[in-house]
C-alpha cells in the first residue's frame, strides 16, 4: 500500500465511510500479522508517587508535596505488588509517577535495582519523566538514560506525548517539556538500543489535522530511530478533571484508530485501549487496524481518576480475542510471543 500524505490522512479520517475506513485498516493489519494472533501483556501498572509538578489540567491523579494524600511508595509496599504481579502469571511492571521537585537520579537507580531483584521486566517512567530527572540531577538525557539503564529500565513508555503540538501542549500542560524535547527523548533512547512506544492522548474536539500531525510526528521519527514497537491512541476521560470536555465516542475512536494503523505504515503494532472504551469496542477494534489488546492492567489510576472504570481478567481477555475470531498470545514488551491461549 502506497504511504499516505498528510493531506490524504486528513481527508480520510474526516470522509471516509466508517466501514470502508475500517476495511482499510484491516487490510493493512492483515498485511503486517496474516497469522491472525491478537496480543496483550500481563503487567501492573505501578504509580511509585503522585507527587507531580507538572500540573497538567487532563490530569485528576497529581498531588502536590504538601497534600495530605501525597506519597512516595515504599519498598515493603512496591515488592508487595510486584510479588502480586507475578503470582497472576504477570511478567512487567508498568513504572510511572510524576515530576517530583526533590528526588534525585540516584532514588530512581535503587529503586530500579531493588525492583530487578524480584525478576521483573520494568517498561518505565515516560519522556517527560526521563527529561526531569535527567535535569534535576546535572544530566544530559543521554547521560540519564544509560544510569537508567545501568540500573533495571528495560524500556520507556509513550506516556506524555498526548498530542504532539506545542499550541496544544501549552493550553492542557503548559509545563510539560516540547514536541521537540519528547521526541528527542525517544530519539536518545532508541539509538541507544531502548525500544519504546509511542502514544496520543486526543480530545473529541481535536479535528482531523491535529490528529495526523500527531500522527506524522511518530512516523517521521520511527523512520529515523526506529524503535517504536507499538502504538497506543487513547481519548481524553474528562470526568474529575479541571480540562473538562465531551466524551469521544466508541465511532470516533475507532476512526482515529483506524488512520493510525493506515499512517503509521512503520510502526509493526496498534494497540486497542479497551480499558477506556470498554472490551466490545476493544473487540470491534480488532477490524479496525488494532492487533494488540494492551494490558491486563492488574492495577491501574491515573485514568482510573479521570472516570474510566473497565476491568478484565486473563480469561476474559482471552474469550474477547477468541471470539472475534483471533488467536489470543501473551507477549513481552519486545512482542516476542510468550504463550498461546487455545
Amino acid at each position: 500500500m502506497k504511504r499516505l500524505s498528510f493531506d490524504e490522512g486528513a481527508a480520510l479520517l474526516r470522509d471516509a465511510d466508517l466501514l470502508e475506513l475500517g476495511r482499510l485498516a484491516d487490510e493493512a493489519r492483515k498485511e503486517l500479522h496474516p497469522e491472525g494472533v491478537v496480543t496483550f501483556v500481563i503487567d501492573r501498572n505501578i504509580n511509585y508517587s503522585n507527587i507531580c509538578t507538572c500540573k497538567c489540567s487532563f490530569c485528576a491523579f497529581y498531588r502536590s508535596v504538601d497534600d495530605k494524600d501525597a506519597y512516595v511508595m515504599d519498598k515493603d509496599t512496591l515488592r508487595q505488588k510486584i510479588e502480586e504481579t507475578k503470582a497472576l502469571g504477570g511478567t512487567q511492571i508498568l513504572l510511572q509517577g510524576g515530576l517530583h521537585p526533590d528526588l534525585p537520579i540516584e532514588f530512581y537507580e535503587d529503586m530500579l535495582r531493588f525492583m530487578k531483584e524480584l525478576g521483573v521486566w520494568v517498561h518505565g517512567f515516560s519522556a517527560p519523566e526521563v527529561h526531569h530527572i535527567a535535569k534535576l540531577s546535572g544530566l544530559s538525557v543521554e547521560q540519564a538514560i544509560k544510569r537508567l539503564t545501568a540500573a533495571g529500565l528495560d524500556s520507556i513508555p509513550g506516556a506524555g506525548a498526548e498530542i504532539l503540538i506545542d499550541e496544544e501542549r501549552k493550553k492542557i500542560s503548559p509545563n510539560k517539556i516540547s514536541v521537540d524535547k519528547w521526541l528527542a527523548v525517544m530519539d536518545t533512547a532508541h539509538k541507544l538500543g531502548m525500544k519504546t512506544t509511542a502514544t496520543m492522548m486526543f480530545k473529541k474536539e481535536d479535528g482531523p489535522e491535529k490528529i495526523i500531525e500527531h500522527l506524522d510526528r511518530i512516523r517521521k521519527q520511527q523512520d529515523s530511530s526506529g524503535g517504536f514497537t507499538a502504538f497506543i491512541p487513547w481519548p481524553f476521560q474528562p470526568d474529575n478533571t479541571e480540562l473538562g470536555g465531551g466524551h469521544v465516542t466508541a465511532v470516533e475512536y475507532l476512526r482515529v484508530l483506524a488512520i493510525s494503523r493506515l499512517y503509521l505504515d512503520n510502526v509493526p503494532n496498534i494497540q486497542v485501549s479497551w480499558v477506556t472504551q470498554g472490551p466490545k469496542t476493544g473487540q470491534t477494534a480488532l477490524y479496525f487496524g488494532g492487533n494488540d489488546f494492551g494490558s491486563l492492567m492488574i492495577e491501574e489510576n491515573v485514568v482510573a481518576a479521570c472516570g474510566a472504570s473497565f476491568r478484565m481478567s486473563v480469561d476474559e481477555i482471552k474469550n474477547t480475542i477468541d471470539r472475534a475470531g483471533f488467536r489470543p498470545a501473551q507477549r513481552d514488551m519486545e512482542y516476542n510471543i510468550l504463550r498461546y491461549l487455545d
